[in-house]
């Protein structure tokens, strides 16, 4: 049994909306479930961090969330900024439930254990956004405490996936990090960042929390091992 983690995996299967378009997305799906597959075992856990699928209804997601049921292991999945078709936990789980899409979980005001540590996490939001945004960056806030404490409440050590990064070069959305330093939170996995810009975020420590991007196009669409 092993914990994996991937982002962004950006699917199309039910829409018109291409990703091989940009560098390095050429045949990102086949090449995904080839690596995917190759990597993780039925018994594995997958947590896929959010821009999930282009859909932009949970109805019209049935081809996308099809693909990922039938990929090896359990995946939680939480929201990113693409995930247009993002709707209420009741009914994402009864969209699965409904569906028999009985590997998928959701990752959402909540925590799942796996072993001595905790999968906690939220989207996050901008690190340089502006004002008429604060009610947005409070609300994520609290979303990733009360994902913590559930994690804490369990005597789980907490490891924290988030969409967007918290930190950049040396900007920092200090709402988020602020809960990550409060609750000493030793590693956190993001997305989010794509192109050029990846090569900057190579595993980096800062107060103590080592941060690492997970974008697929940046794993070259394979999960990475987080714990084995």
């Amino acid at each position: 049994m092993a914990l994996f983690a991937i982002g962004d995996t950006h699917l199309s299967l039910g829409e018109d909306k291409p990703m091989d378009i940009f560098r390095g997305w050429d045949n990102y799906v086949e090449r995904l479930e080839k690596q995917w597959n190759a990597v993780v075992s039925e018994k594995d856990t997958v947590v896929i961090n959010g821009d999930i699928s282009w859909a932009m209804h949970l109805k019209d997601c049935y081809s996308d969330f099809d693909f990922i049921n039938r990929l090896n292991g359990s995946k939680i999945i939480l929201k990113g900024n693409h995930d247009y078709w993002w709707e209420s936990l009741t009914k994402m789980n009864n969209y699965i439930r409904d569906n028999n899409f009985d590997t998928i979980s959701f990752l959402f005001n909540n925590s799942y254990t796996y072993g001595d540590y905790s999968i906690c996490g939220t989207r996050g939001w901008f690190y340089d956004s502006p004002e008429s945004d604060k009610k947005v960056i409070l609300r994520e806030r609290e979303r990733l405490r009360r994902s913590i404490e559930g994690g804490l409440a369990e005597d789980k050590e907490p490891i924290v996936f988030l969409h967007y990064p918290p930190v950049f070069d040396d900007r920092v959305c200090e709402e988020i990090y602020s809960v990550l330093t409060e609750y000493e939170i030793k590693r956190c996995y993001f997305g989010h960042i794509h192109g050029d810009t990846t090569g900057r975020f190579e595993n980096f420590v800062r107060d103590g929390i080592k941060f690492s991007l997970i974008s697929a196009d940046y794993l070259k669409f394979c999960p990475k091992l987080i714990e084995k």
